[in-house]
């Protein structure tokens, strides 16, 4: 219900109720320009897409904060999410009402964060919770529409993977010693990343099969939780050498659970695995993660003739165009396989010019 009434002083008051019953009321000197107030109300009715004018006086930070309490995610997901929030959108923006923020306050946002010197793809994920929150609140109509448009994201550095090297990594397993040399060798010899691998169990090894089962993965915080997606679910065949490396492994430091564990019988904790190939890598001069020994994997198998298919099944890629973006420069051949190409075409010319040539002589 919507009214037009002319106060004692002169102005003209439009005031309406919206669908939670609350009336809204402003004032203007002409009755026309009360009128077109109340039409572009009615017509944001109509539309589906009206918001209450008080509803965008909340903070970002009070409707994120409530927004981030209800998801339902992964526990990776949440940690993501958490400290795009809690470290970086909501200390730079989270202070002001959510319908003050506009497009170029988003810009100025993700330009510090480049500042910062926080690589392409984090500044991406960042940005993408961002944009979620913002989604989140045009939904719930807290505010008419994102800011979230149009904003120049930092290009990401797409260079080509460079692999460590098999005396690189045979350097790396050195170095970080006897109780957790099997790590990189199985990391090596089997592509898992360092969640998965910490979430292996003993019988999830078949040493007569020579095969290790992935059905889960250890989070940061130490707790298991289900894999990255269904095709991370799978069986991968290792070699020999990574079966005989776990069965020394196992025949050193037993267990009865988690594959890999400490000296007090838990599982290897994230933050002991990252200090001790950060040392490693340190002591033998060579830039390495866990995800380049993934990497070492992947490079090994392409060296070997596995076909796109082959690769992306045993690192548990969801597509193939995930395989081919990451690895496709590692792929041999396509200059020689050009060169063999046009010389089978071209051979029957090339055996009639060696006749003509021969029968002028």
């Amino acid at each position: 219900m919507a009214s037009i009434a002319k106060r004692t002083n002169g102005q003209w008051r439009a005031r309406y109720r919206d669908d939670a019953d609350k009336e809204h009321s402003r004032h203007f000197d002409r009755k026309v320009d009360a009128q077109r107030w109340l039409d572009v109300v009615a017509a944001s009715v109509v539309r589906g897409d009206y918001v209450d004018p008080r509803a965008g006086k909340v903070t970002l930070r009070q409707y994120a904060q409530r927004w981030e309490a209800v998801q339902v995610s992964s526990p990776g997901t949440r940690r993501i999410v958490d400290n795009a929030l809690r470290l970086h959108l909501l200390p730079s923006l989270g202070h002001g009402p959510i319908a003050s923020i506009r497009t170029s306050s988003v810009q100025g946002f993700v330009r510090e964060l480049e500042s910062k010197g926080l690589a392409a793809g984090s500044v991406r994920n960042i940005y993408d919770v961002t944009a979620q929150v913002f989604a989140a609140a045009v939904d719930d109509r807290v505010i008419a529409s994102s800011p979230c448009r149009r904003i120049r994201l930092p290009k990401g550095d797409n260079g080509e993977v460079v692999p460590p090297t098999v005396e690189q990594v045979a350097a790396l397993a050195t170095a970080i010693g006897d109780r957790w040399r099997a790590v990189v060798v199985v990391l090596a010899g089997s592509g898992l990343r360092i969640g998965e691998l910490r979430g292996l169990m003993v019988d999830d090894v078949d040493f007569l099969r020579r095969t290790i089962r992935v059905e889960r993965q250890r989070d940061q915080s130490g707790r298991l939780a289900p894999v990255k997606s269904k095709t991370s679910r799978r069986t991968v065949p290792v070699g020999q050498v990574v079966i005989d490396e776990l069965a020394a492994h196992l025949a050193a430091y037993p267990s009865a659970g988690a594959l890999f564990v400490d000296e007090l019988g838990e599982p290897l904790p994230y933050w002991r695995w990252k200090k001790l190939i950060t040392a490693a890598a340190t002591a033998v001069g060579v830039d390495a993660t866990a995800h380049s020994l993934r990497h070492f994997f992947a490079s090994a198998l392409i060296a070997g003739g596995a076909s796109v298919k082959q690769v992306q099944t045993v690192l548990g890629h969801a597509s193939a165009v995930i395989t081919l973006r990451t690895y496709a420069h590692l792929w041999p051949g396509d200059e020689d396989r050009t060169r063999s190409v046009m010389d089978a075409a071209l051979s029957p010319l090339a055996d009639s010019l060696r006749t003509e040539g021969a029968s002028t002589v």
